[in-house]
């Protein structure tokens, strides 16, 4: 016998059944079925809750997106807020961007399979007319807006300025970070993702002067 749950927390627990199925099999395996029967639900339940797949995806993707970026959020607060103890200048600016990368890996690193849904979400999303592209159009949003306060913050605890617009570094930012995520998603080569994260930071760091 199926519990009654309120509307709210049946749907959060759909979303999250319809995430484990994603992350074990690919989106292709996201059925009203396979998340009923991982939901221990009736597929009345799901439909009641999300009229389709696509419905149901796009609820999944932006449940994601608000999960993956408030951890990506906590981390890059806490390197900017590190970051006031450090002496101004270009010195203690490349050092915040240091570990605001180093705290970025380290969520993506223990996230995996959620990041190669945000992927497999994105793309399904920007094919299925039903989806729609809102899904990475929320994802890009969600990033920028925490990686321009990462990024302003990290300029005003070293008491620099940024030399090119901000939108502009945080989109080259963020590129680059997907290139490099897609790669390690492929082939696991950590090392070369440290080297590499390392080398945006530097990047960045040289597009800023004193204020």
């Amino acid at each position: 016998m199926t519990v009654r749950l309120p509307a709210d927390l049946r749907r959060s627990q759909l979303i999250e059944a319809g995430l484990t199925v994603a992350a074990e099999a690919g989106i292709a395996a996201v059925t009203v079925r396979a998340v009923a029967e991982h939901a221990e639900v009736s597929l009345g339940v799901v439909h009641y809750c999300f009229e389709n797949k696509e419905a149901l995806v796009t609820a999944m993707g932006e449940a994601l997106v608000q999960e993956l970026g408030a951890a990506v959020g906590t981390a890059l607060h806490a390197a900017a807020a590190d970051g006031r103890r450090d002496c101004a200048g270009p010195r203690a600016l490349r050092e915040i961007l240091h570990r605001g990368v180093a705290a970025l890996w380290s969520v993506i690193e223990s996230t995996a399979d959620r990041q190669l849904l945000t992927y497999e979400i994105t793309a399904y999303s920007v094919r299925s007319a039903g989806a729609g592209p809102g899904i990475g159009t929320l994802q890009y949003r969600v990033m920028d807006t925490e990686t321009e306060s990462f990024l302003e913050a990290a300029a005003e605890a070293s008491r620099m300025r940024w030399t090119e617009p901000m939108a502009s570094l945080t989109r080259s930012a963020l590129a680059t970070i997907d290139g490099v995520v897609l790669r390690w998603l492929v082939d696991q080569d950590t090392l070369a993702v440290i080297a590499e994260l390392d080398d945006l930071a530097a990047r960045i760091a040289a597009k800023a002067v004193p204020s």
